[in-house]
């Protein structure tokens, strides 16, 4: 189990991302599509203002259940290791285990 900070500041992390997201792609878009020098300077400062957990790129995956960061399946939210007992358990429609 990860530490319920950890998780705590991932979560954080997502709102902070969501709130930001249109001011950041906006701004993206006027740095890359501007003929002005000066304007595209300008917004890349504001940009530079923003938070820096407000970048996507400092989102992290983790399991639902435990928090685990490492071997998250992304179709189902879960680590490998929940995965493989809840499927197990048959508690995930649709995925039995394979055995030949």
């Amino acid at each position: 189990m990860a530490k319920e900070s950890m998780k705590a500041r991932e979560v954080k992390r997502a709102k902070l991302v969501a709130r930001y997201a249109e001011k950041r792609a906006a701004l993206k878009k006027i740095i890359a599509t501007s003929k002005d020098p000066e304007e595209a300077y300008e917004a890349a400062r504001k940009l530079q203002s923003i938070p820096r957990n407000a970048n996507p790129i400092r989102l992290h995956n983790r399991c639902k259940i435990t928090g685990r960061p490492k071997g998250y399946m992304r179709q189902f939210g879960l680590s490998r290791i929940q995965f493989r007992e809840m499927a197990s358990q048959g508690l995930i429609p649709g995925v039995k285990k394979a055995s030949w």
